[in-house]
C-alpha cells in the first residue's frame, strides 16, 4: 500500500492558493507542522486528517490518496525486477514481504536472490551476500517450477559461485564453476579468477577455451547481423559489422603464420565485397574480393586447423575446427559468392579467378 498524503496536502493547498502559514492558521497548528507533513517528516493525527478533508471539501480516502499495490505473484515479480533495475533499496523490504507471502515460489525466491546479490555487489555488504546464498540454495530446490529456458541448475550454481567471489571466497567460487562448467560456460570466470589469484599456469587453458568459444560465437553473430542487414537492404550496417569482425580476427595472426580464422576472414571479406557490390561500390567490391582471394590462397598454401596457431590461444585438448563451407578456403570463398545469387557478382569472381589461372 502506498499513501500520497504529503503530496495531496501540498496539492490541495496550492490549488486553493494557500501558503503553509495560512493552512496552519486554518487548522490551528504551526506552519512548521504543515511543512513537516508535506516534507514527509511527520504524519498528522487522524483528527487533523479528517479536519483537513472537510476543509478541502474532499473525502479522507482521497486526501490519503492511498494506492493498493497489485500483490499478485506476477505483478510482485515485475516489481522486484524494477527495484533491481532502478537500484531502489526499498526493494529489499519488498522482497522479504513477498517471501513471506510466496515462500515456495521459484520466481519470487529467484528474484529476491537477484536483488540481494545486486545490492551486495553494489555495497560490498557481506550480510546481503549471505542472504543471497540462502535464497539461491532455496531457488535450486524449487527449480522444478522454473519455465525460463535461460535459467538452469548450472546457471544457479554459477550465481552461487559469483556470490562466493563477492564474499572473497575465490577458492569456493572456482571449485563450483569447475564442477558446473558444461560447454565451457564458466571458463572465462574460472580463468579470470585464477589469474587474479596468481594461479597463472592453471588459468591459461581456461582463458584459451573461453577465447576460442567467444570467437566462434562472434563469427556467428557477425554473420547473423550481416544477413539481417542485407535482407533489410541496409548495406551500410552490413558493411560496418563485417568490417568490425574482420578487424578483430585479423588481430589473431601470429606473425606470418596462417590460422583457421584466416579461412573465416576470407569468407567475411567475400561477404563484405558482395554487400559493397550490391550497394553500387563496384571498385571497392573488386578490391575487397581480391583481398579475400589472396587470403584464401595464403591459408590454402599451408592450412592450419590447430588452435594453438591462433594468437593468445594455447592448445586445447580435444579441440578441432570445422565448418560447412568447403574443403579449402578458396572453395569457401566461391560458395559465399554463389550464395549472393547475383550473376554480375559471380562474373566478377570468375574474372578474378581467371586472372590467376592466366598468370599461373
Amino acid at each position: 500500500m502506498k499513501m500520497m498524503l504529503a503530496e495531496n496536502i501540498r496539492a490541495f493547498r496550492r490549488e486553493r492558493s494557500l501558503t503553509q502559514e495560512q493552512l496552519a492558521e486554518a487548522l490551528g497548528v504551526t506552519a512548521g507542522a504543515v511543512y513537516k507533513w508535506e516534507a514527509k517528516l511527520s504524519v498528522p493525527e487522524l483528527e487533523l486528517i479528517i479536519q483537513m478533508a472537510d476543509f478541502f471539501d474532499t473525502s479522507v480516502d482521497v486526501l490519503l490518496g492511498y494506492e493498493i499495490k497489485d500483490n499478485r505473484l506476477e505483478a510482485t515479480v515485475k516489481r522486484l525486477q524494477e527495484y533491481r533495475r532502478s537500484k531502489d533499496w526499498d526493494g529489499l523490504a519488498e522482497a522479504e514481504k513477498a517471501l513471506k507471502k510466496y515462500p515456495h515460489s521459484f520466481q519470487i525466491v529467484s528474484e529476491s536472490a537477484a536483488l540481494y546479490r545486486a545490492f551486495g555487489f553494489d555495497s560490498g555488504d557481506k550480510a546481503l551476500f549471505h542472504r543471497a546464498l540462502e535464497l539461491l540454495e532455496q531457488s535450486r530446490l524449487l527449480l522444478a517450477q522454473n519455465d525460463d529456458p535461460q535459467i538452469s541448475e548450472q546457471t544457479i550454481y554459477g550465481r552461487i559461485a559469483q556470490t562466493y567471489l563477492g564474499l572473497g571466497e575465490a577458492d569456493k567460487a572456482i571449485e563450483l564453476w569447475k564442477a558446473h562448467n558444461a560447454d565451457g560456460v564458466h571458463s572465462h570466470e574460472i580463468g579470470n579468477t585464477l589469474a587474479q589469484n596468481d594461479r597463472i599456469e592453471e588459468a591459461v587453458p581456461f582463458l584459451s577455451e573461453a577465447l576460442t568459444k567467444l570467437l566462434s560465437d562472434l563469427v556467428s553473430i557477425v554473420v547473423g547481423y550481416m544477413n539481417v542487414y542485407i535482407k533489410r537492404g541496409d548495406h551500410a550496417s552490413a558493411q560496418a559489422i563485417l568490417s568490425w569482425g574482420i578487424g578483430i580476427l585479423q588481430g589473431l595472426r601470429e606473425a606470418d603464420k596462417p590460422n583457421y580464422f584466416d579461412r573465416i576472414n576470407a569468407v567475411l571479406l567475400t561477404a563484405l565485397s558482395g554487400s559493397q557490390f550490391l550497394s553500387g561500390k563496384g571498385d571497392e567490391a573488386r578490391d575487397t574480393l581480391t583481398k579475400a582471394k589472396a587470403l584464401a590462397a595464403f591459408f590454402d598454401a599451408s592450412p592450419s586447423y590447430d588452435e594453438s596457431d591462433i594468437r593468445f590461444i594455447t592448445r586445447i585438448e580435444g579441440a578441432s575446427a570445422h565448418d560447412t563451407m568447403g574443403a579449402t578456403a578458396t572453395d569457401a570463398v566461391c560458395k559465399t559468392v554463389n550464395q549472393f545469387d547475383n550473376a554480375a557478382f559471380s562474373a566478377l569472381w570468375k574474372s578474378l579467378a581467371e586472372q590467376e589461372d592466366h598468370h599461373g
